[in-house]
């Protein structure tokens, strides 16, 4: 986007630069640039804390207002380097503050135990999705086989369902862009036994599997709305002795698994599909001192065993 005049309308910095777009525009899109003042913007915010939410049920997070801020202000640095704005009104504005809660998840026994509890059901597939992959709920509800490539070992997440009051519709992730992510030989065994289940149980229906076929679906290819897999969750959750977590704690333990087995936060942060590694950072810094203190020892003995070497070859 080229340079404008100062009458530029907000909205066009935030299509530009704002993943948030749909949420801020609304509040925001109405007002000249160089008109906004840091009180509409704290304004703004109190809106969406109280009614923010597209589907009309409620406010946003203070999370989810937190990252807007973040990205608004980006935006509007934009502006400024510009010269579209002679300073940044987002500076003068206080984003809401984020209450660091406890994250509660499985370890790998319990994912295990999970797995077993969870096979001959139709929440076998979501879980390990979920657990092994990272995906989000509407992510996984709107995965079509054509997103699925068994042979390359990988799937294209494209698209996230999303329940509105009009029903469900298919949008672009939350990160605002499509992620590959690469299956494990587990996952890939576990697709290939489900699809071969998928596609005998269709056509006892009359109903031929394509590319086209959700993932996970109803027993007659119709797809599952992401309350549905919540509600399953919690049911079949029910029966084992696990501890009780949502159904979205299962990514977050895939995220643990992966750093507190020593992969880099980057390629954690990639799968998630998160925007930014930082976020992966924030979220998980509990699994962090532990992989600091795992990284110190290595370090350590690398040393030490340069100097024993070092000493042998002097002696």
């Amino acid at each position: 986007m080229g340079r404008s005049h100062q009458g530029t309308r907000f909205a066009a910095i935030a299509r530009a630069l704002c993943r948030y777009r749909t949420n801020i525009i609304p509040l925001l899109g109405g007002v000249t640039l160089n008109k906004l003042r840091p009180a509409q913007i704290a304004e703004a915010y109190a809106t969406a804390l109280a009614s923010g939410r597209r589907d009309g049920k409620g406010g946003l997070s203070p999370r989810t207002v937190h990252h807007m801020h973040r990205i608004l202000k980006q935006a509007l640095g934009q502006a400024v380097k510009w010269e579209l704005l002679n300073r940044n009104p987002c500076d003068a504005v206080d984003p809401p503050k984020v209450e660091r809660t406890a994250m509660h998840t499985f370890d790998l026994p319990q994912t295990a135990a999970l797995i077993d509890a969870l096979r001959g059901t139709r929440m076998l597939i979501p879980a390990l999705l979920a657990v092994l992959c990272g995906l989000r709920r509407g992510e996984l509800a709107a995965l079509r086989w054509r997103n699925v490539d068994l042979g390359a070992g990988q799937i294209a997440v494209v698209e996230s369902a999303e329940e509105t009051k009009d029903g469900v519709r298919y949008k672009e992730p939350k990160s605002g862009r499509a992620r590959t992510v690469a299956l494990s030989s587990t996952m890939i065994d576990e697709l290939k036994a489900h699809r071969a289940r998928q596609a005998q149980e269709l056509l006892k229906l009359g109903v031929r599997l394509s590319r086209d076929s959700f993932v996970v679906a109803q027993a007659d290819a119709s797809p599952l709305k992401p309350t549905s897999i919540t509600h399953e969750w919690v049911r079949l959750l029910g029966r084992t002795t696990l501890p009780r977590i949502r159904f979205h704690d299962l990514r977050h333990a895939h995220a643990t698994h992966m750093l507190a087995s020593g992969v880099h936060p980057k390629i954690a942060s990639e799968r998630l599909g998160h925007s930014k590694v930082g976020i992966t950072l924030d979220l998980y810094s509990h699994v962090l001192p532990n992989m600091q203190a795992d990284a110190v020892a290595q370090v350590d003995d690398a040393l030490r065993a340069a100097i024993n070497k070092r000493t042998k070859d002097i002696g």
